[in-house]
Formats: C-alpha cells, sequence, structure tokens
C-alpha cells in the first residue's frame, strides 16, 4: 500500500474527527482506514493519534503531519487538475466554506447550480460564520461577505452587498417612523450578533462621516433569518442583509428604513489562497460564480 494513500486515510479521519465519518467520507470501511493510519504510524515511527474507545486526539507530531500532509496532498490534486485542465476535464472535491447565511438564503442556489452542471465534482460544502483559515483547515474557496481587507489571500468579487434597517408596519404604527438614526437608540431592537457592529450600529452622518448608535431590544440572536422573524413579529427595528430582508419588503411584511444613510462598500467575495496555479475545479467554480451573480443577482 503506498504512503499517499494511508496519508488520504490519514487526513479523512482527522476531517470528519472520527474513524467511522471517514471511512462514509471517502467511501471506505472503517476498518480499512484504521489499518491505513496504523501502517502509517508503523511507517513513521511515531503515534499520530490518542485512541479511546469513544474518541480520538492529535499527537503534538499529528499536528505536525497533518498540516504538511495536507498540503501535499493539496499540491498533488492541484497538479492533477492542471493535468486534466487541457482537455476541459472538470473533476474531483471542492472543500468550501461559506456563512450560514449565504447557504440559507436563496443566492445559495448558486452552489446547488454549479452541482448540477458539473457532475464530476464533489463540492464539499461547509456553512460556518466564522472566518475559517483557509490554509490551515485545507479549503479549497470560501464565499465571503465582508468588505474586504489586505490578506495574503486571492479575492474575486462576485457581487456587491449592502444591509437594510428593517421593521414590520405594525411596529412602525405603534411607534412612528423614526426621523433620523439616532432615534433608535429609544426604540426596540433586535441585534444579530454575527453582524459586524453588535449593538453599535453605523450610518452615514449628515456631512459623510460616520454616526454609531446604541441600540437595545427584547432579542440577540446568531443568525439574520432568525432576526428577520422577530422583526416580522413586530419585536423591533434589525439591520439585515439585502438578501436576507429582499423578498419580506418586496412582500410588504417589513418597510426600510433610513436606506440613504446606511454603510456601503462591501461586497460578496469568492477567496481562495495563493497558489503557484488554481486548480481547474476551483477556477471553474469561480467562474460560474461570477456568471451566476452576473445573471442572478438584483442589486
Amino acid at each position: 500500500m503506498d504512503t499517499l494513500t494511508r496519508m488520504r486515510a490519514f487526513i479523512a479521519v482527522v476531517e470528519a474527527e472520527g474513524f467511522s465519518a471517514g471511512a462514509r467520507k471517502i467511501g471506505r470501511s472503517k476498518a480499512l482506514l484504521s489499518k491505513y493510519v496504523r501502517e502509517l504510524e508503523d511507517e513513521l515511527g511515531a503515534l499520530l493519534l490518542n485512541r479511546t474507545t469513544r474518541q480520538f486526539s492529535l499527537t503534538e507530531a499529528g499536528h505536525t503531519y497533518y498540516r504538511r500532509a495536507s498540503e501535499i496532498v493539496r499540491e498533488i490534486d492541484s497538479l492533477a487538475d492542471a493535468v486534466r485542465d487541457s482537455s476541459g476535464d472538470v473533476r474531483g472535491r471542492i472543500k468550501l466554506s461559506a456563512p450560514r447565511s449565504f447557504g440559507d438564503s436563496a443566492i445559495g442556489r448558486c452552489l446547488i447550480d454549479f452541482a448540477a452542471s458539473h457532475p464530476g465534482v464533489v463540492l464539499d460544502i461547509q456553512l460556518d460564520d466564522r472566518f475559517v483559515d483557509l490554509v490551515e483547515e485545507g479549503f479549497d474557496l470560501a464565499v465571503r461577505i465582508t468588505r474586504l481587507e489586505s490578506s495574503s489571500l486571492i479575492a474575486r468579487r462576485l457581487a456587491p452587498f449592502g444591509v437594510r434597517v428593517c421593521a414590520a408596519p405594525e411596529l412602525i404604527g405603534r411607534h412612528g417612523m423614526p426621523a433620523r438614526p439616532q432615534d433608535l437608540a429609544g426604540l426596540p431592537c433586535i441585534i444579530d450578533t454575527n453582524g459586524r457592529w453588535l449593538s453599535n450600529w453605523q450610518f452615514r452622518g449628515d456631512g459623510g462621516e460616520t454616526v454609531t448608535v446604541g441600540v437595545s431590544g427584547p432579542i440577540e440572536v446568531n443568525s439574520p433569518v432568525a432576526a428577520r422573524a422577530a422583526a416580522l413579529a413586530g419585536l423591533g427595528f434589525c439591520i439585515l442583509p439585502d438578501f436576507i430582508a429582499a423578498p419580506e419588503i418586496e412582500a410588504g411584511g417589513l418597510v426600510t428604513v433610513f436606506d440613504d444613510r446606511t454603510l456601503k462598500g462591501a461586497g460578496i467575495f469568492a477567496v481562495y489562497p495563493h497558489r503557484r496555479y488554481l486548480p481547474a475545479k476551483v477556477r471553474a467554480l469561480v467562474d460560474f460564480l461570477v456568471q451566476w451573480f452576473k445573471e442572478e443577482w438584483k442589486s
């Protein structure tokens, strides 16, 4: 049995956090994966995993080996992609990170459409609201919704992104329409704890300066979808991503305020690590997303 196969088995066990899950991920038996990892340890003369009946943990040598082995396997897979590239053969596994709000919203359809049009690709989508470390955690690509900071990563803009301050019509009927952003400090607000500003909401002032308004209210939740549900129930004003708010605004369930005072400049980006060459499968996905947003996105 070759070392590369054993390396892949070890990586699958670590990333799936268990032998059973790792076996399901790569379509091998648990016993076979255990055999491969044991053979790898024998070959290296080092223990990589501390095993108990219920769980395992990486040894110090295991951490070091996992990081380097992941890089090596990605380079080998990328080399194969580069060779296939000339024939237009797009296949393989793409490990992608995206925010939960992206995957759960209508625009998450772009990933389903890509998978449907590329049957040779396995799209491993991991929805997580934190910014994952693409290199350290072995991701090929991430979709990020942000104001892009300087970084060692390569980013390609897919679409503009904005937020909307919203409330249900009945809430505005009870409290009245706020005249300026500072009025929100005295009104019930719903706070999305995944948001950039938490309870300190920022707006553009009369002179173009940034104005910060401290808000509070009955609900704090780490999900824009749940925050939207609370806003629809009339519990408070809420800042929502435009792609989350848009369907309810169009249906009349939510009303927007201060559209001319919300800060601009954020975007939706496809982000990937610097590499000598971009694997064909990743380039195909990025190109597909750019075209999908160009045709489907309504900013």
